[in-house]
């Protein structure tokens, strides 16, 4: 296997910027995840990559070799689709083996290396079944045999996993990890669900309007994200976000979001001081709250708000409720068996220990 370097990789379409000044180094046999909303050039980074878009600026190294004027086949990658791409008038097989096949691989070799994939993908007995015989799980088991067979140094994923139901996505990207860790690949991954960023890659890199706004490990960017959008994006329910403004009052600091006020703890106001600003956004993560009374405290300094609970929705061993303060509406999580009742009024203590602060210019993390 081998590491992928980009280095400035920029695509441009006419007036039209898809990726801009990208810089990765994806590690030998490192699992990186592209994630991003529709449009935000994951997808065209990663056919660069293959060599299937062509690059307007900026170099790309598989390994030691520059590969910027390579075909395709030369590169020595292979691509997983979205859509599984199998021809369907072949069967599994010969889907398989037909790669192989146009690199004059000898037969024996083709056959075995055939035998292999299926045997690590389970699919031994779908060999001679064609692709309309199968289930969607089956038919991207068959598009991963494809791949692996070629023994790349890289894979390449365009959100291989989006056509399947709910169910069988969580399956599958456990035996995508599964899959990753025996064959010790190099891969590089392309998703907009952000659950599906943060359970599999070893790293993540999250982007917005073809710029890439973080690189780090799902918990690194889940606790310290860089900005508003990176906190926005990653985390399910997404985080809370109320526009507010700094007080000061008797020496000490607190956060007015209009319909309810609270004091910053020491450890934050002196974050927060020497920035000589005084409106920001303030965030805090639905699993961050808890009813007042009910478990343990969550932070060294009790600090709560009230509200009114406006909607209920049971999740199994939680619930997400939706809750209005007076002009701001938040989501929290809070255990099943949390006391609240639909339209009637909540107090919730919050974990200071783990909100954030982002400049209302630019979103960029305060601290």
């Amino acid at each position: 296997m081998a590491r992928v370097l980009l280095r400035n990789i920029t695509k441009r379409y006419d007036e039209v910027v898809a990726a801009e000044n990208i810089n990765l180094e994806v590690a030998d046999q490192e699992f990186l995840v592209l994630v991003g909303p529709s449009g935000c050039g994951k997808t065209t980074t990663l056919r660069m990559i293959a060599g299937l878009e062509e690059i307007t600026e900026g170099e790309i190294f598989i390994g030691d070799q520059f590969v910027n004027n390579l075909e395709p086949k030369d590169r020595n990658i292979a691509m997983v689709f979205q859509n599984y791409a199998l021809y369907p008038h072949m069967k599994v097989f010969d889907n398989m083996v037909f790669g192989l096949k146009m690199r004059k691989v000898p037969k024996g070799e083709r056959e075995a290396r055939v035998k292999k994939a299926a045997d690590i993908l389970g699919i031994e007995d779908l060999l001679q079944r064609k692709p309309k015989q199968l289930s969607g799980g089956q038919r991207q088991r068959v598009a991963l045999g494809r791949a692996i067979v070629r023994d790349p140094q890289v894979f390449l994923f365009d959100e291989p996993l989006s056509n399947l139901d709910a169910k069988l996505r969580v399956q599958m990207r456990t035996e995508l990890k599964k899959l990753h860790e025996s064959l010790q690949a190099t891969a590089i991954y392309v998703t907009h669900d952000q659950v599906e960023a943060m359970t599999m890659g070893n790293r993540i890199v999250v982007m917005k309007d073809g710029i890439v706004q973080q690189v780090g490990r799902p918990l690194e960017i889940y606790k310290n994200p860089s900005n508003h959008f990176v906190a926005g994006f990653i985390g399910s329910p997404a985080m809370n976000f109320i526009k507010c403004r700094l007080l000061e009052e008797h020496s000490d600091l607190y956060i007015d979001t209009g319909d309810f006020k609270i004091p910053l703890p020491d450890f934050l106001a002196e974050k927060i001081k020497p920035l000589r600003e005084t409106e920001f956004i303030f965030g805090i993560r639905p699993e961050d709250f808890r009813e007042k009374g009910h478990g343990p405290r969550l932070a060294a300094e009790e600090i709560t708000i009230k509200a009114k609970v406006i909607v209920i929705e049971p999740i199994g061993k939680e619930i997400s409720i939706n809750i209005s303060t007076g002009t701001h509406s938040l989501t929290v999580v809070l255990d099943a068996d949390a006391k609240v009742t639909l339209h009637e009024d909540i107090e919730l203590e919050l974990n200071m220990d783990k909100v954030h602060l982002f400049k209302k210019e630019g979103g960029e993390a305060a601290f």
